[in-house]
């Protein structure tokens, strides 16, 4: 089935329509349940969090190095485990972005449920945009939301606090944000069940690029941080989420430095204005160019 050639562009009244559609795909997603299973699997990591925090921090207490001079338990303690509940969170943030996306256009397409929607006086950019501004701002607000209760969790149970409490979270939603980009473009060229592995390996890659930067770093290996930099230039969500780590702790100094570096999954760096910048021209250009694509294609 092809769709009306002038139903490609947009049109005066896409906004409205595309706000429309952003709903519909939210109460779609309810109907699939895919927000009761994400809260089901939300409130058990908070559970087991909370019960991993507490037990960190209490052998951290009665350790005894938690008394000494040489290094604050409490701070590596609380730092570390904190970023762990960082990475959980970006990743729970990411499969729901992905489950979003899914199918958005091909596998929709095969079913029949696309062509009605990208005829006048929608057009398959709006279309194509509203389900993202529906998963993106829902995969959003659901991060800030999971990393607002973790905070709270770590700083009731223990005696520390991060260096920069809003930024991080900030800086985890903007990184699924970004990762819903990359799935919406995997949408136009692959299948349902292709989509979903091709963005989560994607995901699996950042991280990847973000150990072996760790590793460089580590090594003194100027290649590996070279790899690691092409990597991080080329999915921002990772250098996004270095950052947010890295804003955890700008303010410890010391050997407690040293440890909580050693961040899990990847190591804290500082991204800088400039990738930020780039993070957003890049989400920007995975939207315009899954248009173009979109356009092409015979439904």
């Amino acid at each position: 089935m092809s769709a009306h050639p002038a139903a490609g562009g947009t049109s005066p009244g896409g906004f409205g329509t595309a706000l429309v559609v952003a709903r519909f795909a939210l109460v779609e997603s309810l109907r699939r349940r895919v927000f009761l299973v994400v809260t089901i699997l939300t409130v058990a990591f908070l559970v087991l969090y909370g019960l991993g925090a507490n037990f960190a921090f209490d052998e951290a207490t009665q350790s005894g190095i938690a008394t000494g001079d040489l290094v604050n338990a409490q701070t590596i303690a609380g730092s570390t485990i904190f970023g762990l509940a960082m990475f959980a969170t970006l990743f729970l943030g990411a499969v729901l972005a992905v489950f979003l996306t899914i199918g958005v256009v091909r596998g929709d397409a095969e079913t029949g449920l696309l062509q009605p929607l990208v005829v006048r006086p929608l057009g398959r950019r709006w279309m194509l945009l509203a389900r993202w501004v529906a998963a993106a701002l829902t995969s959003g607000v659901y991060v800030l939301v999971v990393y607002g209760i973790a905070l709270l969790i770590t700083v009731s149970l223990g005696d520390w606090e991060p260096s920069q409490k809003l930024v991080p979270g900030l800086l985890l939603a903007f990184a699924v944000m970004n990762l819903a980009a990359f799935s919406v473009l995997a949408s136009v060229f692959l299948s349902a069940t292709a989509q979903g592995i091709a963005v989560f390996m994607t995901f699996g890659a950042g991280l990847t690029g973000g150990l072996l930067g760790q590793i460089g770093e580590a090594l003194s290996s100027s290649g590996l941080e070279t790899v690691a930099d092409v990597v991080t230039t080329l999915l921002p969500f990772e250098a996004l989420y270095q950052d947010a780590l890295y804003r955890l702790t700008a303010d410890t100094t010391g050997i407690e430095r040293v440890f909580v570096n050693l961040g899990p999954f990847g190591g804290a760096q500082q991204a800088g204005a400039p990738i930020l910048l780039w993070a957003a021209v890049m989400t920007a250009g995975l939207l315009a160019l899954a248009g173009a694509a979109f356009m092409r294609r015979d439904l």
